[in-house]
Formats: structure tokens, C-alpha cells, sequence
């Protein structure tokens, strides 16, 4: 496997990312991957690729490479101004990048992360079944920096043109349905009702790990402390200062504070692209809260 491309600006974070690590949680390897995985797919279909292949992933100041060899790639996730050696080039369609060409992704125009793929794939080293970086353990490949090389794996055999893949705009509120539990009864009886009312709105300090949120704070009903238990993705914990964290793809596998509810995987791809002051709302799901009852 030969270097196929350079990284000539390397953007405020930019990491290669697949599908993450799964079946590894019980080791306290998190999942990693993709925080919007239908972004992801999107971009390795327009190229070709297997769903799952490794791109990178950029935030918000987008990334510019040098190709090394001829190249087909294609952007997808946060709009973003597209260039090679300059020349306006299409965002969300296979473009063709000649040897010696600088693709260069701008910022992003709305949203928070872009997918850059390319046919064969970004072919790093597998850590454990996934070339994913992972930000909380430090498995995978580090964030990409100035002057770094990635190999391309071959491009795949050549099938019909790719469609254009549809994919949602970045939210302008976002919204995150709720289910309950399973330590909801650790808040007062009113929570569930703030949860699903109050104005809460994107953290900055938002990352990989969590989307943290700022509004009013939830009331606890229960001050002990809660032993280490395991973590999902999804998870909503609630830190002693009461705002609601939703775990993203780089969340630890265990933790000690409340899990009010659990936002559903199909809900996560939005929140990747929710910029910070970006309205949120939970959407309370019906129903019985899930999980355990309480500990006495």
C-alpha cells in the first residue's frame, strides 16, 4: 500500500474515521467512528466504496491535501466550498483529482462535520477491526496534522454512475427523541416534563464524547453517589451541575453519574452537525421508563 495523499492544511480537527469499534466495550475500548454515519456512506457510495471504509472527518474549518496519484473522492456531511488547485469543484458528487491536484474543503457554510472519502478507501492500520481515531482512548490514528500521508487501498472495479444521495440539512433546532431510564427516578418527579419544555441549547465545550447542552439544570431527587455502571451510545448522563450530556461515538464505557434517558442511534447524525447555540429539544418518548428501578 503506497501514500496517496498529503495533508496540506490540516483544519482544526481532522481524523479518519469508519464505522467504529464494535463488540469491544466490555475491554473499555469505546466505539468510535463516524458521528454521522450517514454522511459516511453517502460518501463512499458516491466513490464506490464498501459503506463502512475509512474517511476523514473534518470539523468546522474543513481540510486541504495534495493527491499523490490520480484520485476519485467525494464530500459529503457539512457544506462546504470545494476546490481543486482552486477551480470550484462539485461538494456531494465524485470528483476526480489528478495527480499533483490540492483538493481543498473549505469551512463549513452550515453544520459542524465533512466527510472526505476516496476510491479505496483511507487503508491506515485496523486497531482492533477499525481504522478509526478514537479522541477518549487514543486507539487508531492520531489527528491528521500538516505534512502527514495517507495510503488509498485500489479503487474499487468500476459499477454504474453513482446517484445523488439526499441527505439532511444541518439542523437549525435540534431535536432528540428520549426514552426514559434507566436512572430517571434519581431526578425529581418533574424532570422528565423540564426535559421535554425547557430551552436548552448546544454547549461549546461540545466534542466527540458528548454533546453538552446549556438551559436550566435538572433537579436531583437522590444526592448519594452511583456506582460505575456501563454506558451506551445515546446515553443522556446528568453531571452534579444538572445540563444534560448526550455520549457520542468517543464516550467512555462506563460512568457514575445518572443516566436520565437514551436518545436513539438514528437521532445521533443531526447532533454531529448541531453547531454550538443551536436550539435543542427532547422529545420524550411514551412509556414506562426503561432500566432498573431504585437502588436502596
Amino acid at each position: 500500500m503506497t501514500d496517496a495523499l498529503t495533508v496540506v492544511r490540516s483544519g482544526p480537527l481532522s481524523t479518519v474515521q469508519d464505522l467504529g469499534r464494535a463488540g469491544v466495550a466490555h475491554l473499555g475500548v469505546p466505539r468510535a467512528g463516524a458521528l454521522d454515519e450517514p454522511a459516511l456512506r453517502a460518501a463512499n457510495r458516491l466513490v464506490g466504496n464498501e459503506p463502512g471504509a475509512a474517511a476523514v472527518e473534518t470539523t468546522l474549518g474543513g481540510i486541504a491535501v495534495r493527491a499523490l496519484r490520480p484520485l476519485v473522492v467525494a464530500v459529503t456531511g457539512a457544506p462546504s466550498p470545494v476546490r481543486v488547485d482552486g477551480r470550484p469543484a462539485a461538494w456531494g458528487a465524485p470528483v476526480l483529482v489528478p495527480a499533483g491536484a490540492v483538493l481543498d474543503v473549505g469551512p463549513a457554510t452550515a453544520g459542524v462535520r465533512a466527510y472526505l472519502a476516496a476510491a479505496g478507501g483511507i487503508a491506515v492500520p485496523p486497531v482492533l477491526g477499525s481504522r478509526s481515531a478514537d479522541l477518549l482512548s487514543g486507539l487508531g490514528p492520531a489527528p491528521l496534522a500538516d505534512g502527514d500521508r495517507l495510503p488509498v487501498g485500489p479503487r474499487p472495479p468500476l459499477g454504474p454512475a453513482p446517484e445523488l444521495v439526499p441527505l439532511p440539512a444541518p439542523p437549525t433546532e435540534l431535536v432528540l427523541r428520549l426514552r426514559l431510564g434507566p436512572r430517571a427516578d434519581w431526578f425529581t418527579p418533574d424532570a422528565a416534563a423540564r426535559l421535554a419544555r425547557a430551552p436548552y441549547r448546544v454547549a461549546a465545550a461540545s466534542n466527540r464524547i458528548a454533546l453538552r447542552t446549556e438551559g436550566p439544570p435538572l433537579d436531583r431527587a437522590r444526592e448519594e453517589e452511583l456506582p460505575s455502571e456501563g454506558m451506551v451510545l445515546g446515553a443522556v448522563q446528568v453531571p452534579p451541575d444538572g445540563l444534560p450530556v448526550v455520549f457520542l461515538a468517543d464516550h467512555p464505557t462506563t460512568g457514575g453519574y445518572p443516566v436520565v434517558g437514551v436518545v436513539p442511534p438514528a437521532d445521533l447524525a443531526a447532533a454531529a452537525q448541531a453547531r454550538p447555540g443551536t436550539p435543542v429539544r427532547f422529545a420524550v418518548l411514551p412509556g414506562r421508563p426503561a432500566g432498573g428501578g431504585r437502588r436502596e
